[in-house]
C-alpha cells in the first residue's frame, strides 16, 4: 500500500473509530469522500495548519456538516491542534469535535454547517470577498489576495432550495475563485436518491453558469487533481466537480442507507479495516507513524506558502504604503470610541422621516467613513434605502463595487453575507423587508450560533406597510427573532434610536443585529437618545404621581406618548418607556432594570403593532397589551392604525382598564 492510499485510509479508520466509539455519527461520506478530501488538501489547497487565521488561506467549507469525523481527521493529521484525545472526544460535551463543524470552536473550520446548503451560500460569500479585496488591492505582479473557496457538498446541500439560489448568484457574478466538489454518493437518509432527487444536476448547474467536470471514480486521485487543476484554470467561471463515490465505502454497509448516519458496528469497523487492509484491525485509533510523517510534510509545505506571501506582502507594503495603511484598516476591528465621539455620525434631522430612511441617511455618511463597509438587499434597495450612492455594483465587470445586488434570493443572501464577513476584512450588511425574514430565518440562525456580528436590515416593519396587505405586514417576526439566542433585534422609534441601533451592529464583536425600520414616517422624539443602546430606557417621565407604565418600539412609542398627554389632562400621570431592544435590555443590571420598571407599578401597557408574544415578562399579570391578534389587512397605514387600535385614545384607554 503506497502512503497517500494509507493516508487516506487513516482518514476513514479515524472517522469510523472516532463514530463507534460515540456511539453515534455519519460514517457513510467519510469512507466515500476520503480520496476527494485527501486530495485537495494534499495537494491542491494552500493552508498553514500553524496558522490558520492566514489571510491569503484557501477556505474550505464542508456544506455537508454531518461529515465532521472526515474534517476533524484532517484537521488532526494536518496538525491544526486536535490531539487523538480531542478525536476520541468525538460528540462530547465540551469537546473540540462537536457533532456537527462549529465555527470558533475548532481551529480549521471556517463555518458552522450542518443545514444542508448553508455551507454553498457561505462558501460563495466568501468567494465574493475574495474578489472583492482582490479588486481593491491587488496590484501588478502583487496578488497579494489571491486564493480559492472550496465547497464540499452532497445529494442532501443540491436539494436544498437554497443551493439554487446560491449557485445561481456565484455563476451570475463569475466567481471563478469558487469551486465545489459534489460528492455524488447517491444515497440519503430513506434509500436511494432515485426516491427523490433524478435531476441532471450538472446541466442545472451550468446552466447556472458554471464550468462543471466529472470524476466517474471517487478513489482517482489522479482523475480528482486534474479536474480541480481544470477548475482552477477556468478565471472567468466557478467550477463544480462532480465526484462520483461509494457511500460507506470499504465497509460490510458500502452502498446502503444505513451508513449514513449511524456508526457501522464495532464488527463492521474491525471488517472496514481489514478490507482496507489496516494493521491490527482489532485495534482502534491505531494510526502509523509514518501517516503521520507524510502528513507533517505536507503540513510544511503549507508553512512554506504563507512564508513565501509573507514575503510578497513585504514587498507590498515598501512598494505601496497607501495601500498598506488601507489594507490595515480594513482588517483592524472598527474603532467604537471614535464612532461614539462622532458627532456627524449621530447627527439626525429632526424632521419626521421614516427609519427606514434615516438608516439610508446613516448608510450614506458610513460609506466613506468605513471603506470596507459592503451590502445589499434581496432586490429592494430603494425600498430599503441600502444602496450605497457613488460605490458602483458589485459583478463580473466591477468586482470593486461595494453595492451587492443579491436579486430574489433572501436566504442565499443572508449565507453569502455570513460568509463576506467570515471570510475577514469587510463589514458587510444585507436587507429586505421584515416579513421576508422568514426566507432567511435559519441563516440568522447560524450567525447566532457562530458568534459573528452579521448586521440584517428589515425594513417595512408593521401594518404600516399598508395597502399590500396581510402577506406583507410582519406579525410574528419579532417574536421570532427574540426568541432566538445571541441576537439583538433592534426596532427603532426615530432617527436618532436608528443611529444608536447602527452603532450596536457595528461595534458588536460576538452577537448579529436585527435593525427593524418602519416604511412610514415617525416624528422626531425630544427624548429619544443614546440610552437606546440599554435596550429600553424612560423616554418621557410621568408629570406627577406615578401611576402606570406604557412600554413601546418603533412607531408606536410617539403613539404612546400622545395616550400619556391624554392621560395627563385627567390627571393621571404615566411613565412612557421605549424597548428597542429587549437582549440589551435584559442584559442590563437589577437596579437599572428596577430604574426603568419598578417592580411596585404593576399598571403597565405594551404597545407594538406585532403579536404580543413575550410582552408578559414586562407587564405581567396585571398588565395589557395594546398588539395584533390576527393578520394585518390592505389599506392605507393610518387606516389600519385605527382600525387594529394604534391610537392614543385606545392605548389610554386600555390603561384605565387597568386602574
Amino acid at each position: 500500500m503506497n502512503i497517500e492510499t494509507k493516508c487516506i485510509n487513516a482518514i476513514r479508520v479515524l472517522s469510523a473509530d472516532m463514530i463507534q466509539r460515540a456511539k453515534s455519527g455519519h460514517p457513510g461520506m467519510p469512507l466515500g469522500a476520503a480520496p476527494t478530501a485527501y486530495e485537495l488538501w494534499a495537494h491542491h489547497m494552500n493552508h498553514n495548519p500553524k496558522n490558520p487565521a492566514w489571510a491569503n488561506r484557501d477556505r474550505f467549507v464542508l456544506s455537508g456538516g454531518h461529515a465532521s469525523a472526515m474534517l476533524y481527521s484532517l484537521l488532526h493529521f494536518f496538525d491544526y491542534g486536535l490531539t487523538l484525545d480531542d478525536i476520541k472526544q468525538f460528540r462530547q460535551e465540551d469537546s473540540l469535535t462537536p457533532g456537527h463543524p462549529e465555527y470558533g470552536r475548532t481551529a480549521g473550520v471556517e463555518a458552522t454547517t450542518g443545514p444542508l446548503g448553508a455551507g454553498l451560500g457561505m462558501g460563495v460569500g466568501m468567494a465574493m470577498a475574495e474578489a472583492h479585496l482582490a479588486a481593491i488591492f491587488n496590484k501588478p505582479d502583487f496578488p497579494i489576495v489571491d486564493h480559492y473557496t472550496f465547497v464540499l457538498c452532497g445529494d442532501g446541500c443540491l436539494m436544498e432550495g437554497i443551493s439554487s439560489e446560491a449557485l445561481s448568484l456565484a455563476g451570475h457574478l463569475g466567481l471563478g475563485k469558487l469551486i465545489v466538489l459534489y460528492d455524488s454518493n447517491r444515497i440519503s437518509i430513506e434509500g436511494s436518491t432515485d426516491l427523490t432527487f433524478t435531476e441532471d444536476v450538472a446541466q442545472r448547474v451550468a446552466a447556472f453558469g458554471f464550468q462543471t467536470l466529472t470524476v466517474e471514480d471517487g478513489n482517482d486521485l489522479a482523475a480528482i487533481g486534474a479536474a480541480v487543476e481544470a477548475a482552477k484554470a477556468d478565471k472567468t467561471r466557478p467550477s463544480f466537480i462532480t465526484v462520483k463515490t461509494e457511500i460507506g465505502y470499504g465497509s460490510p454497509k458500502q452502498g446502503s442507507a444505513s451508513s449514513h448516519g449511524e456508526p457501522l458496528g464495532e464488527d463492521n469497523v474491525i471488517a472496514l479495516k481489514k478490507n482496507l487492509g489496516w494493521d491490527a484491525p482489532e485495534e482502534t485509533f491505531n494510526i502509523p507513524a509514518d501517516v503521520y510523517e507524510h502528513y507533517r510534510a505536507l503540513a510544511d509545505r503549507g508553512a512554506q506558502a504563507e512564508a513565501q506571501w509573507d514575503k510578497l506582502f513585504a514587498d507590498y507594503a515598501a512598494q505601496f504604503p497607501d495601500d498598506k495603511k488601507l489594507w490595515d484598516k480594513y482588517h483592524a476591528p472598527l474603532d467604537a470610541e471614535a464612532l461614539w465621539n462622532d458627532e456627524n455620525f449621530w447627527r439626525v434631522d429632526d424632521k419626521p422621516q421614516a427609519t427606514r430612511a434615516a438608516s439610508g441617511n446613516i448608510i450614506s455618511y458610513l460609506k466613506d467613513l468605513l471603506p470596507n463597509l459592503i451590502g445589499g438587499s434581496a432586490d429592494l434597495g430603494p425600498s430599503n434605502k441600502t444602496i450605497l450612492k457613488g460605490a458602483g455594483d458589485f459583478g463580473k465587470d466591477n468586482y470593486g463595487g461595494r453595492n451587492l445586488r443579491f436579486g430574489v434570493r433572501e436566504m442565499a443572501m443572508a449565507a453569502a453575507t455570513n460568509g463576506l464577513l467570515l471570510h475577514g476584512g469587510l463589514i458587510p450588511y444585507c436587507a429586505t423587508f421584515f416579513v421576508f425574514s422568514d426566507y432567511l430565518k435559519p441563516i440568522v440562525r447560524i450567525a447566532s450560533l457562530m458568534k459573528i456580528p452579521t448586521i440584517y436590515v428589515f425594513s417595512h416593519d408593521s401594518i404600516g406597510v399598508g395597502e399590500d396587505g396581510p402577506t406583507h405586514e410582519p406579525i410574528e417576526q419579532l417574536a421570532m427573532f427574540r426568541a432566538q439566542p445571541n441576537l439583538n433585534v433592534f426596532r427603532a422609534a426615530d432617527a436618532v434610536e436608528t443611529a444608536a441601533g447602527w452603532y450596536l451592529a457595528l461595534t458588536s464583536k460576538t452577537t448579529p443585529t436585527a435593525l427593524i425600520l418602519t416604511r412610514q414616517t415617525v416624528p422626531a422624539i425630544a427624548g429619544s437618545s443614546r440610552e437606546a443602546l440599554k435596550g429600553g430606557y424612560v423616554i418621557s417621565e410621568a408629570a406627577g404621581d406615578l401611576r402606570g407604565i406604557l412600554i413601546a418600539t418603533g412607531s408606536e412609542v410617539s403613539t404612546a406618548l400622545e395616550a400619556q398627554a391624554l392621560l395627563a389632562e385627567e390627571k393621571i400621570f404615566v411613565r412612557v418607556v421605549s424597548m428597542p431592544c429587549q437582549e440589551l435590555f435584559d442584559a442590563q443590571s437589577a437596579e437599572y432594570k428596577e430604574s426603568v420598571l419598578p417592580k411596585a407599578i404593576r399598571a403597565r401597557v405594551a404597545v407594538e403593532a406585532a403579536c404580543d408574544f413575550g410582552w408578559g415578562k414586562y407587564v405581567g399579570l396585571d398588565g395589557a397589551t395594546v398588539t395584533m391578534k390576527n393578520f394585518g389587512a390592505s389599506a392605507p397605514a393610518q387606516v389600519l392604525f385605527k382600525k387594529f387600535g394604534f391610537t392614543a385614545a385606545n392605548v389610554a384607554a386600555t390603561f384605565k382598564t387597568l386602574l
